[in-house]
C-alpha cells in the first residue's frame, strides 16, 4: 500500500481515506453493494441519510450499513462505524456518495444507507455480510 504525506496510506487513486473508513472495500464488494441496495429499494426496505442511518442502526434495526468514502465534511459520518459496531451490524463503502443516492432510487446524492428488509436481495445481503468480518483488520 502506498503512503501519503505523514505515512497516511492512500488508497482509490491519490486521496487519503478519510478517518471513518476503517478498511478498503474491494471493487467487487463494492458494487454488490450498490447493487443490492437498489434491489433492496426496490423490494425492500432502505433508510436514506446519515440522520435516518443513524436512527435505525441506534434501534438495531438495520442489517447492513453502506457509506459512501467522498463525503464532505467527514464529520457526518464519523460516528456510525462506531455505532455500527457497538450494535454488532456489518458496514461497507463504496468510493462515491452519486452513485449511492442513485442505487438508493434519488436523483441527489446519499452518505449513507441503510438496508432494513433486502426484498429480493436477501442472498447478496447474506454474502455481504459474511464478508464483512474478513475486512475489518
Amino acid at each position: 500500500m502506498s503512503r501519503g504525506p505523514f505515512g497516511v496510506p492512500l488508497t482509490r487513486g491519490t486521496m487519503a481515506r478519510p478517518i471513518y473508513v476503517r478498511f478498503e472495500t474491494p471493487d467487487d464488494l463494492a458494487e454488490k453493494a450498490l447493487q443490492l441496495v437498489q434491489v433492496a429499494s426496490e423490494t425492500g426496505k432502505v433508510r436514506v441519510g446519515t440522520n435516518e442511518v443513524t436512527k435505525s442502526s441506534e434501534r438495531a434495526e438495520a442489517k447492513l450499513v453502506v457509506m459512501a468514502e467522498d463525503v464532505d465534511p467527514v464529520e457526518i459520518l464519523v460516528h456510525v462505524p462506531m455505532l455500527c459496531e457497538e450494535k454488532r451490524i456489518p458496514y461497507l463503502y463504496v468510493p462515491k456518495k452519486q452513485r449511492l443516492g442513485q442505487s438508493a432510487g434519488l436523483a441527489k446524492s446519499a452518505a449513507s444507507v441503510a438496508i432494513v428488509e433486502a426484498g429480493e436481495g436477501k442472498g447478496l445481503l447474506d454474502e455481504l455480510a459474511g464478508a464483512f468480518p474478513t475486512l475489518r483488520k
